[in-house]
């Protein structure tokens, strides 16, 4: 049984009023809010032991030391990667893709050589890659989505030719939720020895994910789209790549030995964590990650599922509206606009009402550039929301349709 009570008892956020109404939080793909777990063993960690890791002599630092790196092991866990050194930690998944274009390509990207890069992606998805091509004179390649928001992966075989180095492609797409059929992807990659680099910050707070199964050559998340706290990422990356990659920066802790003769660099994971990391961060990480396999990832899906086939279906009986990304395969976001109303105006006023939902552009031109809009609504889902606010959100809309 899912305890919707209980998991929404760790919130206290949800608890309050806004406006002197009841919250309904509606923007967890942009940041889900963090449970009592996460709090506390932040807390736990400056009052008790905190100390700059891997670095120290004493109790202190030997504490923290050891928990943060049973932390990259609850990683290796939760992701099924084959070794911890292939877990790096990062300040988010925007750094995580800029690690990758910037060291997977100065080592493999050569002039006229090709990256592909589907259409829905976000923004920290496309620039990097564009920054590496222009650095290198590569080029980008598009792979474009339907109007349902699929992936045209037939085209896949097509676009791919012996100057292809790599494929960048979401897991889920943040705008249209589009569960991505990766794992072909991969494979049609794979087939004609092309990386894939997955950006899965919209997909393992809401799916299973097995990086081995998948066969991933990379795969990059945020630990505060899953419960956790902020400036923390993880870069997944396979041995074989990461040990041919430059470190992406220099600076303490990536370093084995230095002199003005030369640098040698430290091994994995640790050549590409230069300096001092979030500590306190990653430490608080572990709790959201304990979290989630608590509650268990199934039940999780199959709730959020059902609160995505709900709202759908609520949404559509409104006239007037209009739903971007009607994949078979979708995720718990769910972006719209309605006729004559425009998305922030509809935005703000919901916000009047105590209903947080994300506005404009999404971060992902491009997917607007494809709908020929400038902006839209989004909702999108956690493991708290409730049938229940999305009744109230609904009567909301409604509200502002009578208002227009």
């Amino acid at each position: 049984m899912y305890n919707i009570e209980k998991i929404r008892s760790y919130f206290p956020v949800l608890h309050q009023k806004v406006y002197d109404k009841p919250l309904v939080y509606f923007d967890s793909a942009a940041s889900s809010q963090k449970p009592v777990q996460v709090l506390m063993a932040e807390e736990r960690l400056h009052n008790d032991f905190y100390g700059n890791i891997h670095r120290g002599s004493h109790f202190m630092a030997d504490k923290a030391t050891v928990q943060f790196e049973e932390v990259r092991d609850k990683i290796r866990d939760f992701i099924n990667a084959e070794s911890r050194e292939e877990i790096i930690f990062t300040k988010g998944t925007t750094e995580s893709v800029n690690l990758v274009a910037f060291s997977f390509c100065e080592k493999f990207l050569n002039e006229g050589d090709e990256i592909i890069v589907s259409e829905m992606e976000h923004h920290a998805n496309i620039v990097p890659w564009q920054l590496a091509a222009q650095r290198k004179k590569a080029k980008i390649v598009k792979l474009p989505f339907n109007d349902l928001g699929v992936l045209e992966t037939e085209k896949l075989p097509s676009l791919i030719n012996k100057k292809t180095k790599l494929i960048a492609v979401a897991h889920v797409s943040n705008v249209l939720g589009t569960v991505n059929p990766v794992s072909e992807i991969i494979k049609i990659a794979h087939e004609n020895n092309v990386a894939v680099f997955v950006d899965g910050a919209q997909a393992v707070q809401h799916l299973s994910v097995d990086v081995q199964q998948m066969n991933a050559d990379f795969y990059a998340f945020s630990a505060h789209k899953m419960y956790g706290p902020n400036g923390v990422g993880v870069l997944y990356g396979k041995k074989i790549w990461l040990e041919q990659m430059p470190p992406y920066q220099g600076g303490g802790e990536m370093i084995a030995e230095v002199s003005f003769d030369g640098t040698t660099f430290n091994e994995l994971p640790w050549k590409f964590e230069a300096g001092t990391p979030n500590i306190t961060s990653v430490i608080s990480f572990g709790a959201a990650i304990d979290l989630i396999n608590e509650t268990g990832m199934q039940n999780i899906s199959e709730w959020e599922y059902s609160l995505l086939g709900y709202a759908t279906s609520k949404l559509k009986e409104i006239h007037g509206i209009r739903i971007y990304g009607e994949a078979p395969e979708k995720s718990s976001v769910i972006s719209f606009n309605i006729d004559g109303i425009h998305s922030y105006d509809l935005g703000m006023l919901l916000d009047k009402m105590a209903i947080a939902v994300r506005t404009g552009h999404l971060c992902a031109d491009t997917v607007m550039q494809h709908f020929g809009i400038n902006g839209c609504i989004r909702i999108s889902f956690g493991m708290y929301n409730t049938k229940a606010e999305i009744d109230i959100f609904i009567a909301a809309l409604n509200k502002v349709r009578q208002m227009f």
